[in-house]
Order: structure tokens, then C-alpha cells, then sequence
């Protein structure tokens, strides 16, 4: 069966901060015009949807902004839904895709991101007081990575501060991002998921989320990528960039 659409990976597999990864700008390209459809999934929760887009354009890639489907994204739907009223562990720019606080109600659950400036121990404590104000307020991790990376290295991610208020607590967190199957299912947005492959460089996030949903998974040796880390089930491929994951799929749709 051909690959109708894939689902990409931000940052380590399109690009680490400001640089493409190797020809990555061309090779996305040349995967639009073999006929693939695109969307660009992320668990980054630092920045909003708009500026990942302004980002991406600047260091050369042609994408759409309704083409990213991002972990705040399905937050924000998930909070919408649910019509919480949260205290926000996040950056200022990723707040700006929530709803606004409303003051006449109670704050009844806290929404985690990757918020380095807010982890400090006022914040924390005030999300701790939260979640024990009512038996029923919920703990919602936009998702729970243990670490990313940056051009200097491996930087700590919000899951252990996730899984700190679950200890504080006694809650359990609603996970919303990869590897999530309630992430990849919106991402799809109905797609058959066996036409569909997934390319990242987090072998538990990016690849065995989306296996365990039906997709294929490509797995790339850029960004996070660490060789001693086996995901069960394997992905479907291991390449050493997004790059030559595009080639692979061109070269299976015309096989």
C-alpha cells in the first residue's frame, strides 16, 4: 500500500533551533511534489503555533501555519472541551493560544508545558495548592517528555516535573501529546492511519506512538536520537536523516 500522508517531526528531525537538518528544506520539497500530503506534528509547548510558523519560514522552509498540529493545539481543544478553567505552567508565548483565565470561576486544573522559567518552586507550589483544592481537579501534561534537544545539548523536559505533582498530589496526569494515541488520532484527522508514516527522532514519542495507531514509523538519527535506546515494536525504517526518510518513501510508492 503507498504512503498517502506523513506526519513530520519539528525539532531534531526538520531542524535543531535555527539549522534545517542535512537538505532537509529541499527534501521537503520534493516529498510535496511526489504527491504526499504533509503535516508537521510537534510536542514543543514553548512556543505557540505562530511562532513555530514564523520560525520555520526563516530558516527556509514553505509550509502553511494550519499545517502544524502541535501538543498545544490538542491541549487547547482538550481544555476547550472539558471547559476548564487552568493555572498555566507554560511559556508566555504558548499561552497565548489558551483561553483567557476566567476570574469569576475557580481554577480547577493545571496545564503543564516545557516552561523552564515557570518551574520554580512559587509556581509549582501554587499548582500543588490547585489540584488539592478539589478531590475531582485535573493535572493535564500538554505531554511529558524527559528531555529535548538544544544546540548545546540534551535539556531537561517537563515530565519530571509532571510526574512530581502526580507524587505531590496523588493525581494522575491526562496526557495529551505524543506518544499519545488521542494526539496521532487528531493529527490524522481521519486519515487511514496504514497510509500514513510518521519521521521523528524520539523512538518512543514519534515512533512507537504512532505504530501503536497503525502507522509506519520512521526513525531518524538526527535531534534526540540515541543509538543504545531499542523501541519495541521497531521502526518500520531507521535512517540517518529526514532527508533520506523522504527518498525511502518515494522509492516505496513507485516500487
Amino acid at each position: 500500500m503507498s504512503i498517502q500522508a506523513a506526519l513530520i517531526d519539528l525539532s531534531g528531525t526538520l531542524h535543531v533551533e535555527d539549522d534545517p537538518t542535512p537538505n532537509a528544506v529541499q527534501a521537503l520539497s520534493k516529498l510535496r511534489d511526489s504527491g504526499v500530503a504533509v503535516k508537521f506534528v510537534t510536542n514543543t509547548t514553548k512556543d505557540s503555533k505562530k511562532t513555530l510558523h514564523e520560525r520555520l519560514c526563516k530558516i527556509g522552509f514553505q509550509l502553511e501555519q494550519s499545517e502544524i498540529y502541535s501538543s498545544l493545539s490538542a491541549a487547547v481543544a482538550y481544555v476547550e472541551s472539558e471547559k476548564l478553567n487552568p493555572y498555566y505552567l507554560l511559556s508566555d508565548d504558548a499561552r497565548q493560544d489558551f483561553p483567557p483565565e476566567d476570574t469569576r470561576r475557580h481554577m480547577d486544573s493545571v496545564v503543564v508545558g516545557l516552561a523552564p522559567k515557570a518551574f520554580n518552586y512559587d509556581q509549582l507550589n501554587k499548582a500543588f495548592n490547585v489540584l488539592l483544592e478539589q478531590k475531582n481537579n485535573q493535572l493535564v501534561a500538554i505531554h511529558q517528555g524527559k528531555y529535548y534537544k538544544r544546540s548545546d545539548g540534551l535539556a531537561l523536559g517537563p515530565g519530571c516535573f509532571v510526574k512530581g505533582l502526580e507524587f505531590a498530589t496523588g493525581c494522575t496526569a491526562k496526557v495529551i501529546g505524543k506518544p499519545n494515541p488521542y494526539f496521532f488520532e487528531g493529527a490524522l484527522a481521519g486519515r487511514d492511519p496504514s497510509t500514513c508514516v510518521m519521521i521523528g527522532d524520539d523512538a518512543n514519542d514519534d515512533i512507537v506512538g504512532a505504530m501503536s495507531v497503525g502507522m509506519q514509523g520512521i526513525l531518524v538519527k538526527t535531534g534526540k536520537y540515541l543509538p543504545d535506546v531499542f523501541p519495541s515494536p521497531p521502526p518500520t525504517a531507521l535512517l540517518d536523516n529526514f532527508a533520506e526518510a523522504v527518498d525511502w518513501i518515494i522509492k516505496k510508492n513507485n516500487a
